[in-house]
């Protein structure tokens, strides 16, 4: 995990494996201060996340990035929800995975929000906390989406229960925003005032 100038976060494969030498990862990730955050709760239940809750919803979602960065497709799809897993086959989510020549997890990603649920309705149980992201790679593609991630009580441990990106070609980026007309289609978040679809 390496933090740009502004402080923001980059998830890169180097940076997530600092220490390579020793075979050790970097102390946990953070999300910088600066990044946008906010909480859903139920009507009347006043929740703030920890920082265990941080800790451990930034470890799952560094780790599901690096392993689709690796090509690790085995270790990145057990760490799906197992009702996510029941609606996605393995081989046919990882054959859709190996068909493309790079991947959105391939870029530098900015995590650009942080949002909370607790318990939210119609879903199951637990606490949520979804990524809304920007990735940029070296041929100038973009991708934006999120990753999110769930826990269903203090005792469990974080799987990913959704991910969605939408990629946009390096001819349709200009001065490394998306074009107009493309950034109005994005159903993706970008950040406050950047008129997406999202």
């Amino acid at each position: 995990m390496a933090i740009d100038r502004r402080g923001r976060v980059l998830l890169m494969g180097a940076a997530l494996l600092a220490g390579m030498s020793s075979g050790a990862f970097a102390a946990p990730p953070t999300v910088a201060p600066e990044v946008e955050r906010e909480v859903f709760a139920p009507e009347g239940v006043t929740y703030k996340p920890s920082p265990s809750d941080e800790e451990g919803a930034i470890d799952r979602f560094a780790a599901y990035v690096l392993a689709l960065e690796k090509r690790d497709f085995a270790g990145a799809y057990a760490m799906l929800r197992l009702s996510y897993q029941a609606s996605n086959p393995r081989l046919e989510w990882e054959m859709n995975q190996r068909k493309r020549v790079t991947l959105w997890a391939d870029g530098q990603i900015r995590p650009l929000r942080l949002s909370w649920y607790l318990d939210p309705a119609g879903q199951p149980a637990g606490l949520y906390a979804a990524f809304d992201f920007r990735g940029d790679r070296k041929d100038g593609t973009m991708d934006c989406g999120y990753v999110v991630v769930h826990r269903a009580t203090p005792a469990d441990g974080w799987t990913v229960v959704r991910t969605d990106t939408s990629e946009v070609p390096a001819e349709l980026i200009e001065d490394g925003v998306p074009k107009a007309d493309v950034l109005r289609q994005l159903p993706c978040y970008l950040g406050k005032g950047i008129a997406t679809s999202f």
